[in-house]
């Protein structure tokens, strides 16, 4: 009981807001909470040991010019690749051995993956011309067009992912540049491909396209991700594709931060010179001395007195020394 009251609360007052609200303004206000709910649902394809292939195709690469590869480079079942040199390869190549058939079979599972995530954004044949749009799961019925500047906004959160589900071909126009904005990493875009990829002439492109048949780039585009084919061809001409790195998102939560110990300095206490103390006087108490007793006096001997015999002389003898 107590439950249902706190919840019918919040039904009305979200009811009145809409009520007198416009209800463009209450449309877009669900359509942004539906893509947040999304996006916040939304996990990276993992790609497997697809992962380190710049370059994979189903049957043939081919390559014109003085393209890099900043990866590995692979094909099966196919064996054919050529233009390399003068192409450069800063990784290894692999033609119909088990690396390429396993990373054929790990982008099998990525491609179905990213074919069947949801719920996703349904957005138009094309999109671009200086269109922002935040993480999340995007859906074209058809083919989808990328021209202009497309700007790819994380929100401040380096783990969002964008998906992008083409039921049939991609195609970027000329000059198209996809721009990464707040916090958003091109390991974590994912173009799955219906059938075939093309990018215009000077496509600075974002993201690991995923295509079921081929993918064709053309002259002088820069990829920062990966041209993943499944069963066709890859073709470049005087292309650079660089394998993109993660970069691990901080901890949400900062560890706690203990306090370095802080010593008060020592005080030193001002000397304090107690005021001279005066005993006061003490007077001894009167002391009286023990009495006295008299000591007899001694009886004095009477002098004779009158005549009487005279005293005998007592004779006095002289030692004289005599020498010689």
């Amino acid at each position: 009981m107590t439950d249902i009251g706190r919840r019918a609360p919040r039904r009305r007052v979200g009811s009145y807001w809409l009520a007198a609200g416009p209800v463009v303004a209450g449309v877009v206000a669900v359509v942004a909470f539906v893509q947040s709910s999304a996006a916040a649902a939304v996990a990276p394809v993992g790609l497997g040991t697809a992962g380190s292939f710049g370059v994979l195709a189903g049957s043939t690469v081919t390559n014109t010019g003085p393209s890099i590869i900043n990866g590995d480079l692979g094909v099966s079942p196919g064996s054919a690749v050529t233009g390399f040199p003068p192409g450069l390869v800063n990784g290894t190549v692999h033609t119909a051995d088990g690396v390429a058939a396993g990373a054929q079979a790990d982008l099998t599972t990525a491609y179905n993956d990213a074919a069947g995530r949801k719920p996703a954004t349904h957005v138009g044949g094309f999109i671009g011309a200086g269109q922002t749009l935040g993480p999340g799961v995007y859906k074209a019925a058809s083919s989808l067009d990328v021209g202009g500047a497309l700007t790819l906004d994380a929100h401040g959160d380096p783990n969002a992912v964008f998906i992008f589900q083409a039921a049939s071909t991609l195609v970027t126009d000329s000059s198209t540049t996809i721009v990464l904005a707040g916090g958003a990493q091109a390991c974590d875009i994912f173009w799955q491909v219906g059938s075939s990829a093309t990018l215009g002439t000077g496509s600075s492109f974002q993201g690991s396209i995923l295509a079921l048949t081929s993918i064709s780039v053309m002259t002088g585009d820069t990829i920062t991700g990966r041209a993943l084919a499944r069963n066709g061809a890859v073709t470049l001409d005087d292309d650079i594709i660089t394998v993109p790195t993660c970069v691990t998102a901080p901890p949400t939560t900062a560890p706690p931060t203990t306090a370095p110990p802080t010593t008060a300095p020592p005080t030193t206490a001002p000397p304090t010179t107690a005021p001279p103390t005066t005993a006061p006087p003490t007077t001894a108490p009167p002391t009286t001395p023990p009495p006295t007793t008299p000591r007899p006096s001694p009886t004095p001997t009477p002098t004779p007195t009158g005549p009487g015999p005279a005293p005998t002389p007592t004779p006095v003898t002289t030692s004289i020394s005599v020498t010689g």
